[in-house]
């Protein structure tokens, strides 16, 4: 049995309900069964749209994950090293304003 033959089955059975408790749990039963089928069948659906519906497509949002944590990495290692640098040339800033109000310029002369 297809999906589209599951489907049309789930809707024919929801259809066919009575009013009576037995019935209503059996109506509830098949709606929800309804509801399951064609959430799958919309996931198929889009995955599909997208590219993802192939076995490899694992891989492919695997080697997706990875390499967004890699930029993710590169990015704070980028921005360490440039506040390590700032860091650095304002203490090399202040050092040659100290030996500059010590007057050693003078002393190199």
């Amino acid at each position: 049995m297809d999906e589209d033959e599951a489907l049309a089955r789930l809707v024919a059975l929801a259809g066919t309900g009575a009013g009576t408790s037995a019935a209503g749990s059996a109506d509830a039963a098949a709606l929800l069964a309804l509801v399951e089928e064609a959430s799958e069948r919309g996931a198929r659906r889009a995955l599909a749209r997208l590219g993802l519906a192939d076995a490899a497509a694992r891989d492919d949002v695997s080697d997706l994950r990875q390499l967004l944590g890699a930029w993710r990495d590169a990015k704070t290692s980028a921005w360490k090293a440039a506040v390590d640098w700032a860091v650095r040339g304002m203490l090399a800033l202040l050092v040659v304003g100290l030996a500059m109000k010590m007057g050693l310029p003078g002393l190199l002369r």
